[in-house]
């Protein structure tokens, strides 16, 4: 059975999830966002945002099999069919408004 702190801890995980949404939008520059997640997250988590990120934009390009993004990304297709899951059909669309703002 959970307690009453485990429902309060949901909530401030909420908010400082939001919390952080709204400090990434205060980023200007390139630069700004490398100094945060510099600090933010490890060398293995920025390694794993980059390699995603160089998946859904290869996956956005088309003409590229999952072989051959695993091939030159060194990804498992596991990591490549989730982004290819959230790039298509998840709700959220965060990669899209991404690639189609650059």
């Amino acid at each position: 059975m959970r307690g009453p702190g485990q429902k309060n801890l949901k909530a401030q995980r909420v908010k400082d999830e939001k919390a952080l949404y709204e400090a990434l939008a205060k980023l200007k520059s390139g630069a700004e966002a490398a100094r945060f997640l510099k600090d933010l997250a490890t060398p293995a988590e920025l390694e794993a945002f980059g390699e995603r990120w160089r998946i859904a934009r290869m996956l956005d390009e088309g003409g590229y099999s999952y072989r051959d993004i695993a091939a030159k990304t060194g990804a498992s297709t596991t990591t490549i069919g989730r982004v290819a899951r959230f790039l298509k059909e998840e709700n959220y669309q965060g990669y899209r408004l991404v690639l189609d703002r650059l």
